[in-house]
């Protein structure tokens, strides 16, 4: 008699590992505490899905250990996923930076996953909040809103706290301590910085704006596009930098990373050194983003050729290494991931299995591993599930 799995989350990991369980034989049931599957891709990539990125490796993911992710990620790749995204003819392009999306919409990798679990004739129990779990003799006893569920085996798919609308729970982490499983400190990840309000009274009409820019703390560095917001800043750089940041640490913005400051004043002296600074640098960046920038004292108001050279100097400093400390982040609320997690040394690196409780797994976004944002995060779902799916035995 085939072994009762039941996997706790429907979102990428959960409904992934039940398709390939389910297609293996296993008599599988997936319960989640929402009313629809795949509430967090539905809402991924601007309703487009960043499914995974052409340039996935281990140095791509944040961990206590970062060796961890290596062998689920090689046993199953991105061209793994991407040759069954081919499968079923699903319309994609590449972004900068490797970032694969749906043409269409999300909803088409939700109906993939669908199919995969129909193929295996898994069973999906919506709207049905897991308590607690108990484990006895045989197995474990699910305790949830819709009575006691018994199975053979388990496995936490829950995910993390990101995007709390989506009803996440802290229900992984609980029973990560039931189970006396270590679980590394847990904090919003690709998440916007919020600003200090004398800051943010110049900068929030800003808002909407982008700029291209190198932004770095102290150990990381990232460029791409930074937005100002009402509450702070945004963009790429700023969320993939977020992981990296610390409570009251300074980030150094690089506003003209790849502009040579000192050919372009040397050449704008012999064109227009009537004009005022302001103007020139207009050819650079967004006349209201100048327009802050005087207002902060980082760009003077003042003619070119009243600039001398080691006012110059400051300037091309100041527009290079701009320092600010964020007051924070805008929190779980807009984060796109959970960093921390349940201690990867609890698990088994080859099957997900917790090694001190035979029979239940951890996979996806509820452990301690967390990807760069541009699609690391959903190859994580699809490594993890297959590691775990394919390694289990009756």
């Amino acid at each position: 008699m085939q072994s009762k799995i039941f996997i706790v989350g429907a979102g990428a990991a959960g409904l992934f590992c039940a398709s390939l369980l389910g297609k293996q034989g296993f008599e599988v049931t997936v319960i989640d505490n929402g009313k629809k599957v795949g509430r967090k891709i539905l809402m991924s990539g601007g309703g487009h899905c960043n499914f995974t990125n052409l340039n996935v490796d281990a140095n791509h993911y944040l961990s206590q250990n970062s060796h961890f992710c290596k062998s689920a990620l090689k046993r199953f790749s991105q061209w793994d996923f991407i040759q069954l995204v081919n499968q079923y003819n699903i319309a994609y392009h590449e972004k900068e930076q490797g970032q694969l999306f749906c043409d269409n919409s999300a909803q088409d990798i939700v109906n993939l996953l669908i199919n995969e679990c129909q193929k295996g004739r898994v069973t999906v129990k919506l709207q049905t909040e897991l308590y607690d779990i108990k484990q006895n003799e045989t197995g474990f006893i699910l305790d949830t809103n819709q009575g006691e569920m018994v199975a053979d085996k388990v496995v936490i798919a829950t995910g993390g706290l990101s995007m709390p609308k989506l009803g996440t729970t802290p229900i992984g982490y609980k029973i990560a301590e039931k189970f006396n499983l270590a679980v590394v400190p847990v904090r919003a990840g690709l998440v916007p910085f919020t600003l200090q309000q004398s800051l943010l009274d110049i900068l929030s009409p800003l808002a909407g704006i982008a700029v291209f820019a190198n932004v770095a703390t102290k150990n990381s560095s990232f460029s791409g596009n930074i937005l100002f917001t009402h509450r702070g800043l945004s963009g790429p750089a700023i969320l993939q930098l977020s992981n990296y940041w610390q409570l009251g640490e300074p980030i150094i913005i690089n506003l003209l990373p790849n502009e040579d400051l000192t050919l372009f004043f040397a050449t704008q002296r012999q064109q227009a050194s009537n004009q005022h600074v302001k103007t020139i640098l207009a050819k650079l960046l967004p006349k209201r983003v100048i327009e802050s920038l005087i207002e902060l004292q980082i760009i003077p108001d003042v003619s070119l050729k009243q600039l001398d050279s080691k006012q110059q100097h400051i300037l091309i400093k100041q527009l290079t290494g701009w320092q600010i400390v964020p007051n924070g982040t805008e929190g779980y609320r807009t984060a796109e991931v959970t960093l921390g997690g349940i201690t990867t040394d609890a698990l088994s690196s080859k099957t997900m299995e917790v090694k001190s409780v035979p029979n239940l797994y951890v996979i996806g976004e509820v452990m301690d591993v967390t990807g760069w944002l541009g699609g690391y995060n959903f190859q994580w779902a699809w490594s993890s599930a297959y590691a775990c799916a394919t390694q289990m035995k009756d």
